[in-house]
């Protein structure tokens, strides 16, 4: 029989250093892939710092949104860490704001479009020489910034697939007038925030202890190959048809009958199922000749927030 558990984690039952520990570890987890999104679009860690100082301050006016103003720039940089200073810009106290420079790569393609230097007579942009003096790529990048090298801003273009470089004739070609490094990355984007998000707000508030607690589950597994990590999508795929088939008639009733009723419509739910499947960073330890078979245990593990 495979092995069951099922945790239900609440912070207050650690002390205050492994709370402490357990969180960094966590935040390590969750900001690793957000690291990787932001580097796939180009967005620089001062644009994500900045985002990042915002969200803290409006959280901490949460935390006692009944306070006096009066204080208030001390007890959130207090809470938060942040320098008063900031916490004035933060809150609004001061008029002007500092500006978050933009990714060289959206300045670069934002010059590239609309300068005249680089667009021919009917306004698109030109293929450019790789090098040399304008209209080339190299004086394009060295208009925008003399921080970066130009074969670095042109790597990393190619790599987003913005750009194409033809080494036949070392020219550089625009491939995409907006900085959109893959597909409808702004839909892509907003879905992610709202599905993502909404499962993150559930999971803190379980943790936490703040509201009502949400249904979080999800089925763990290893030692799996990758055929059977395949098979398993199809099942996945089915159950949550089957579900959506289901749920969707169900919440439309619900949103009629409270209509009838004349209930207060005022609130959202989000339902949602997520499968991943990656290879495992440690493997099972294969037999040695004149040992006994020496195997990680198969795991099924059911994770839940009641």
């Amino acid at each position: 029989m495979p092995n069951v558990t099922t945790h239900s984690p609440n912070v207050a039952t650690l002390d205050i250093n492994r709370a402490d520990s357990a969180l960094c570890a966590v935040l390590s987890r969750l900001l690793e892939p957000i690291a990787r999104l932001s580097l796939a679009f180009g967005i620089t860690f001062a644009k994500v710092e900045e985002v990042l100082k915002r969200v803290f301050v409006q959280e901490a006016i949460a935390l006692d949104p009944e306070a006096p103003s009066h204080g208030l720039v001390s007890r959130i940089s207090t809470a938060t860490g942040i320098n008063r200073r900031e916490v004035t810009r933060l809150t609004g106290a001061t008029p002007a704001e500092r500006a978050v420079r933009q990714p060289v790569s959206a300045e670069l393609i934002a010059r590239w479009t609309t300068d005249s230097t680089y667009c021919d007579q009917k306004g698109a942009p030109r293929i450019l020489r790789r090098q040399g003096p304008a209209p080339s790529f190299e004086s394009l990048a060295k208009a925008i910034t003399k921080d970066v090298h130009f074969r670095s801003i042109l790597e990393e273009l190619t790599r987003l697939g913005l750009v194409v470089y033809n080494g036949d004739d070392d020219c550089v070609t625009l491939g995409n007038t907006d900085f959109v490094p893959q597909g409808d990355a702004a839909q892509m984007l907003e879905l992610l925030g709202h599905n993502v998000g909404d499962h993150l707000v559930a999971a803190v508030a379980n943790v936490t202890g703040n509201g009502p607690k949400h249904l979080e589950q999800a089925v763990f597994a290893d030692e799996l190959s990758a055929e059977s990590a395949a098979a398993l999508k199809p099942v996945i795929t089915a159950h949550w048809q089957a579900l959506r088939n289901e749920l969707v008639p169900t919440i439309t009733a619900l949103i009629e009958a409270d209509r009838r009723a004349g209930r207060n419509q005022d609130q959202r739910v989000r339902i949602g199922l997520y499968s991943f499947a990656e290879t495992a960073s440690v493997c099972p330890i294969k037999p040695r000749r004149g040992r006994g078979v020496r195997r990680l245990s198969t795991a099924v593990k059911e994770e839940t927030l009641p």
